[in-house]
């Protein structure tokens, strides 16, 4: 590989664009094609970033012997082929999250990947934050014990995004805020909780506001022509190979009375607890009889994308798993999964790591 990594954009949109701002500022790493299922947005931001090939399509990119690696943004039913065709074609790829719309795919994706000997790294962020990496920081030198119960969420009461397009169709997106903002608190969750392995998942889903076209957000243009069948609100109880357990409830749209929108999670350890609220860093334990809390100071540095963008480049240079591995995004897939399971059947999900 050359002293700099040729590095492909699939999918134009709001996140391809945040990847393309990220990458267009890190050494050593040239933004040398896009393409789009609109042509005309590709073509308008390799005129914004400088990006001299515009692929007429994926498949053309993924073909192209000068690049190295690729970015996948695009709508969740296409991530599964686009990251398994960019494998067998030897690039690296970052996918967006979530891994792919399904457990069975994610595992197709699993499998290529370990078949490639190629690098493939999830895009969570939320990994990245000063914040997070300040608690997570401090969990690995023992501040928390074990951590034996965490509570995870974003409880969003007003936030459908682009009703009727594909964020609201099962067959394109998978799912609703569980698969959109859930997987997000998930697999933070699962990391810092030391990455154990979940063996049982009892879930309930719900939908009592899209399909009434009412909790409708900003995000997303809306698509009235279409149709809304994923759910509004999401519960669930996961239980881990280590006895731990983790609550997760996530919405688009509720009466949360009393709920703050902010993305959280709570950490109960042997030796204190930890917690997330939004910007807000906490951990508490008890000191002779009395109860202390104090706050979290988010450690310094670049933003969590520049940092993701940076890792993606290290690991590839470097030939090494990266922190947000294809197996952390299967695990996360077979979680939501089991969840929809769970919320059909009524019963509890058990999960077979054989």
């Amino acid at each position: 590989m050359s002293s700099t990594i040729r590095l492909g954009i699939i999918g134009a949109g709001a996140i391809g664009n945040v990847h393309m701002e990220v990458f267009g500022r890190i050494p050593d790493v040239t933004l040398a094609s896009v393409t789009d299922a609109y042509l005309p947005l590709a073509e308008q931001r390799a005129k914004e970033h400088t990006i001299p090939v515009i692929h007429q399509s994926p498949q053309h990119m993924l073909e192209d012997p000068e690049i190295d690696a690729v970015v996948v943004a695009v709508p969740n039913k296409h991530h599964a082929p686009l990251a398994i065709e960019a494998l067998r074609q030897g690039k690296h790829v970052l996918l967006e999250k979530p891994m792919a719309n399904s457990a069975d795919s994610a595992r197709e994706i699993l499998e290529a990947k370990e078949q490639s000997g190629r690098i493939l790294m999830l895009g969570h962020q939320m990994r990245w934050t000063g914040l997070s990496r300040a608690l997570k920081q401090h969990i690995d030198k023992g501040g928390l014990g074990r951590i034996y119960n965490a509570k995870a969420g974003w409880m969003r009461k007003k936030g459908i995004p682009g009703w009727g397009s594909w964020f609201t169709r099962m067959n394109e997106a998978g799912g609703g805020p569980l698969i959109d903002i859930g997987v997000h608190m998930l697999d933070l969750a699962l990391y810092l909780m030391g990455n154990p392995k979940p063996v049982s998942v009892y879930g309930t889903t719900y939908a009592e506001f899209g399909p009434q076209r009412k909790g409708i957000g900003t995000w997303g243009t809306p698509n009235w022509d279409g149709y809304y069948d994923v759910e509004d609100l999401a519960t669930a109880l996961i239980k881990m190979d280590n006895g731990a357990t983790l609550s997760l409830e996530v919405s688009w749209a509720a009466h949360a009375a009393g709920m703050s929108e902010e993305p959280f999670i709570h950490l109960m350890g042997t030796e204190a607890g930890g917690a997330m609220i939004g910007g807000r860093g906490l951990l508490v334990h008890h000191a002779f009889d009395q109860i202390v809390e104090t706050e979290v100071e988010p450690l310094g540095g670049e933003d969590d994308r520049t940092l993701l963008g940076r890792h993606f480049i290290e690991c590839i240079r470097e030939n090494k798993e990266p922190i947000t591995s294809a197996l952390s995004g299967y695990t996360n897939n077979r979680i939501l999964s089991a969840i929809y399971e769970s919320s059909r059947s009524g019963n509890e999900v058990k999960l077979n790591w054989d």
